[in-house]
This record gives C-alpha cells, sequence and structure tokens, in this order.
C-alpha cells in the first residue's frame, strides 16, 4: 500500500548538510571541512564525572525539567557570561540538545499561520523546525559585504501582520556572523515595538575573537520577558554527542515547552546530564584553550583562502568560514561536488544553508591545522584547474 506520509512532511527537504554527507561516507581518504563538530575529544573530567556517576548507579530517570543541580548550575552559568539571571526552580529546561529546544520552543508558541522571521544563511534545521510547528517561514537575507549581520532596518521591513517569532542564532553557522552591540539594542528596540517573541540560539557565543564583546539580546531591556534565550554543551566544550541543550525563558514558557518535552522525551540522558554539571562547573580552562585554537585556525584558513582569490571575510565567532567561490564559475554544489570527486576534499554548499548561501561554500575549522593546511593545497589546485581565466589563460 502507499504509506500516507503527511503532506508537511513529505514536502520538507532533506538535511542539505546530512545529503551530501551521504556521498562523503561512501568514499575514502575524504579531508573533511563539512561537519561542524569539534575535533577535540570531551575533556577527561567531563568524562570522569559520566563514569563516576555510572559507577554509583545513577542510570535512572530526572525530573522533566533536569536535575535541579544542573539548572542551578545554568543559571549561574548564564547569569556570569551574559549577565541574565534564571530561576532554576521554573525558567531553565534541559534538552536533548539545542535542537529540541528549539522545536518545542516553536511548537508551543505558534498557531497554525503564524510567521517566524529568521535570518539566512542559516542552520539547515530552522525552516523545517518552523513548517513542523505549523509556522510560516519568513528568512531575511544577509549580506557578504555586511559580514552576515542583520540589521533592525531589514527586520522592521520584514515585520508584517502575522509575524510572531524572531529566530536569531549569532554567532552564525554557517557564516562565523556576529551582531555588534549596537546592533543588538536596535533588533531588541524592534522587537519591543512589534511584541515579537524571539528565540535566540546562542550555542557558539563562548568562540568569540579579536577581543570582541559577545552582548545576548535577552540581555537588553524589556527582552527577557520575550526571549526564549537557547543555549548548551555541544560546541564550546566538546560535547556533541552528549546531546545536552537547554532553554531559559519565562516560566509559562518554560511550562509550555516541558509538557511536549514531557510527552515526547521525557528527560534528557542522566548521563550527559552529570557530564554537563562538571563542565559548567569546572570546564572553563579547557573551554579557553579550544578557543584560542580555533582562532588560530581560523586565521590560517581566512589568509589560505583571500591568497587563493577566494574571497573570504573574517569571521569573530563560531568555527566556519563561508568564502566565495563564484569566481571558479561553478555552483556552490558543482564545486563542492566535484572538489570532493576530485580532490577528496568535503565542503558543504552554501545552498544548504538557503538560496542566499548560492556562490559561496562553508568550510569547518574545527579540524587539525596540518589537515586544513593539506586541504587548502588541494582546493588551490582544483581551483587552477576548473577558474575560467586559467583555463583560458592554458589554452
Amino acid at each position: 500500500m502507499d504509506i500516507p506520509i503527511a503532506d508537511h512532511v513529505r514536502n520538507i527537504p532533506r538535511s542539505g548538510i546530512r545529503d551530501f554527507f551521504e556521498v562523503v561516507q561512501s568514499m575514502s581518504d575524504v579531508i573533511s571541512l563539512g561537519i561542524g563538530e569539534p575535533d577535540f575529544v570531551t575533556p577527561w573530567h567531563i568524562r570522569e564525572a559520566a563514569i563516576y556517576s555510572l559507577e554509583k548507579g545513577r542510570t535512572g530517570y530526572t525530573s522533566n525539567l533536569g536535575q535541579p543541580r544542573l539548572r542551578r548550575s545554568i543559571s549561574d552559568y548564564v547569569n556570569r557570561h551574559f549577565g541574565i539571571r534564571y530561576d532554576p526552580l521554573s525558567e531553565i529546561l534541559v534538552s536533548v540538545g539545542v535542537s529540541e529546544a528549539i522545536d518545542i520552543a516553536l511548537r508551543a508558541l505558534l498557531n497554525p499561520g503564524d510567521e517566524v522571521i529568521y535570518h539566512e544563511p542559516c542552520y539547515v534545521s530552522y525552516a523545517p523546525s518552523i513548517v513542523l510547528a505549523g509556522g510560516v517561514a519568513k528568512p531575511i537575507a544577509t549580506r557578504k559585504e555586511d559580514d552576515y549581520v542583520l540589521n533592525a532596518a531589514d527586520l522592521e521591513a520584514a515585520i508584517g501582520p502575522r509575524s510572531k517569532v524572531l529566530m536569531l542564532n549569532f554567532p552564525t553557522n554557517p557564516t562565523g556572523g556576529t551582531l555588534p552591540p549596537e546592533e543588538v539594542e536596535r533588533l531588541a528596540a524592534v522587537c519591543v515595538r512589534h511584541n515579537l517573541v524571539v528565540l535566540t540560539d546562542e550555542i557558539y557565543s563562548e568562540l568569540i575573537y579579536d577581543a570582541m564583546q559577545h552582548v545576548s539580546i535577552a540581555a537588553m531591556p524589556g527582552m527577557k520577558e520575550r526571549t526564549v534565550f537557547l543555549h548548551g554543551l555541544s560546541k564550546a566544550f566538546a560535547m556533541t554527542g552528549w546531546r545536552i541543550g537547554y532553554a531559559c525563558a519565562p516560566s509559562a514558557l518554560i511550562e509550555a515547552m516541558m509538557k511536549i518535552h514531557q510527552y515526547a522525551i521525557l528527560c534528557a540522558p542522566i548521563m550527559g546530564q552529570e557530564a554537563a554539571y562538571e563542565a559548567l562547573e569546572r570546564g572553563g580552562p579547557a573551554v579557553e584553550t579550544m578557543r584560542r585554537e580555533y582562532e588560530r585556525r581560523r586565521n590560517f584558513i581566512v589568509s589560505g583562502f583571500n591568497e587563493l582569490g577566494l574571497t573570504c571575510f573574517k569571521p569573530k565567532g563560531a568555527f566556519y568560514v563561508f568564502p566565495d567561490i563564484s569566481s571558479t564559475g561553478l555552483t556552490s554544489r558543482e564545486f563542492s561536488l566535484r572538489l570532493l570527486e576530485e580532490k577528496r576534499v568535503a565542503v558543504v554548499p552554501g545552498t544548504a544553508f538557503g538560496p542566499g548561501g548560492e556562490g559561496s561554500v562553508r568550510c569547518s575549522y574545527a579540524t587539525g591545522l596540518d589537515e586544513i593546511r593539506t586541504a587548502l593545497e588541494k582546493i588551490g589546485e582544483f581551483v587552477d584547474e576548473v577558474r575560467p581565466g586559467k583555463r583560458a589563460k592554458a589554452a
């Protein structure tokens, strides 16, 4: 029989990242600049905390909201790093990664037809998550010449009668774009004026470079009561596989999110929660060590792409660069597939992150410097072979 898949699910495309890496996984000897996963192993003291908890037999359910001591630690951490204080009893929920927190926040907020405004290029799950929650996805294009900053004027112009939520992700995946503090203030003023709820995904906020100051929109006047602050342990603490994220929001919204979480998930895995507590309490030095190494790699890869003639702005956050490959005459997908097939280097087509990504590819520098160096050499060879001007000169 024909399985009656729901229309709104059937029409959602597969992840452009994962779809591409189905191809990568079928090949050998590939240098990957693709997956946004730290090449660092979770620091030993964090792993040891989880091992100890298992040895002690801590293998049961926790509160739906998460372990009380972990929520207290999250409250202290967010206050210390972002200047926002949340009640650990009623304003914090521990989720299975930030992805689950985004999903349940949208489902708790949206009625059918409500609009969610977000910036593109953006992480691949945002638009599908909006659609799955019954909302209407409304992207705003950000521009290379503006370092992929979302500006308040563009937001104001996009707001319509059904606009309900603004989704932010700064520092941004895939571009590494960041928000200057003055633009955060302007965006906050627009949100207050138009009564928008904000979902701010700040998973990369510890990975900031050039002594830039990261400011959360949730810390702006009038914003805490209308913001869902989303964060987790995956990126800065090198804990992708532990699947621990968290949401901080007004208690009424956390209660609504908890209902969905309760019936769909019940609670985040206790071993991950034990590890997360250790990370937040004592993981700061390791985060700083990794951040400095990412900054060193960023400097190297940005210089490398610019020397190849693939213009690349210098991002101030996350661990991605988004070089312009349009001078090769290839589309983003053509460039990525041919580079993979001919040189065994994996990058992600910019179009995986929205139409505005055409002409660019995403490269992660969360991999070793030696691999980055070899990848750049191979990309240079490839560019020399395919760039129209080079071919004409050789002929």
